[in-house]
This record gives structure tokens, C-alpha cells and sequence, in this order.
């Protein structure tokens, strides 16, 4: 099922110019236990209705960001630019490499 979602660089495009990357979890300190970084990498809450995910816009401007999507509806209810620091590389917005296609 194709949806719209709207990039906040590039405005509305559809959902197959974007990938998934994942429920918006806080990432554990480095010195972390092995179960906090399991709990991270692999649990998922994947509950119905309203919830905060990070796209990858990769047929346009390359960049990450987050949105809030609706998981029974598939509605995307709002786009947004992370908070600084809260990114898969800690920067605002990411501008992904070659080598991450």
C-alpha cells in the first residue's frame, strides 16, 4: 500500500522515494549494558495508531527525518526536522553517502 509523506526539504512526494528507518528510540551511553543495547537494536513497540518514526528522503534531497505516522491508517499526520543531537548521526539533518543506497 503506496502512501504520501511529505519531506520537509522537498514537500509532498510518494512513499517510494523514502525508506523506513525505524521507530524514534533514545539511544543507551556507550558504556551501556549488553541488554540496553539489545533492547535498542532489536525491540520494537509496533503499537497500532500514532507513532514517531525516522524516513530517509533517497530519491531526493538525501536527508533524515522524522515523522509521525498513523500505523492503522497509514496516515502520515506531520513531518518534522529531529531535535539536534537525536539523529542516526547525532547532527540535525544527515546527508547520507554513497555507500548507505
Amino acid at each position: 500500500m503506496s502512501f504520501l509523506m511529505r519531506c520537509p526539504n522537498c514537500g509532498e512526494r510518494g512513499a517510494y522515494e523514502f525508506r523506513f528507518g525505524g521507530e524514534v528510540n533514545a539511544r543507551p551511553a556507550p558504556d551501556a549494558s549488553d541488554a540496553e543495547w539489545s533492547a535498542f537494536l532489536y525491540a520494537r513497540q509496533n503499537e497500532a495508531g500514532a507513532q514517531r518514526e525516522w524516513w530517509f528522503h533517497r530519491a531526493g534531497c538525501r536527508k533524515w527525518f522524522q515523522a509521525v505516522r498513523d500505523t492503522v491508517s497509514n496516515t502520515v499526520e506531520r513531518t518534522f526536522w529531529p531535535e539536534a543531537g537525536s539523529g542516526p548521526d547525532s547532527e540535525e539533518t544527515f546527508q547520507a553517502s554513497e555507500a548507505e543506497l
